[in-house]
């Protein structure tokens, strides 16, 4: 399987809520009410990465995952507000995609690229309930590193972790 990486566009931004909405309801449907999805679909999700691609381009970095010229991932990169680190913002894969290199091959790339913003640490949160995310990132040499919040997921209030990774 050819995985090709290449920097999001503005005409991504559609796909980019789609895959986001169906990695989400499969990663999180043991997490979040199921009723909650619906309400929460991928064209709000898709208007945020936009809004956030037209703001953010010069200062954050989405990257895509294509397999056979469709989507298959993606990841959004950037500063953080955490001192001293840069942030793996988002990290999504096609639920047909998930274990087959697609979420490695992009999490590399991340990690590459994260010291440009600056740092000698990356950081990234993960739901504390999320037990794949969280052995994912562990086998690709991310830590928890103590830090905790509360974030909302469709509305539902949930854990999170903060995973911390040398730079």
């Amino acid at each position: 399987m050819t995985v090709l990486l290449r920097p999001a566009a503005a005409t991504d931004q559609a796909g980019v809520g789609v895959l986001h909405h169906r990695s989400r309801a499969d990663a999180y449907a043991h997490l979040v009410p199921a009723g909650t999805f619906p309400e929460h679909g991928h064209e709000p999700l898709a208007e945020w990465w936009a809004e956030r691609f037209r703001w953010e381009r010069d200062t954050h970095r989405m990257t895509v995952a294509e397999v056979g010229g469709e989507l298959a991932g993606f990841t959004y990169t950037g500063p953080s507000e955490t001192p001293g680190a840069a942030e793996l913002y988002a990290i999504h894969v096609a639920p047909e995609r998930v274990g087959t290199g697609v979420g490695r091959r992009l999490m590399m790339h991340a990690l590459a690229e994260l010291p440009a913003f600056g740092g000698d640490r990356a950081v990234l949160w993960v739901l504390s309930g999320n037990r794949v995310a969280r052995r994912f990132y562990e086998h690709g040499g991310w830590a928890a590193d103590g830090g905790t919040r509360v974030a909302p997921i469709n509305d539902t209030p949930l854990p999170q972790l903060r995973y911390t990774h040398p730079l």
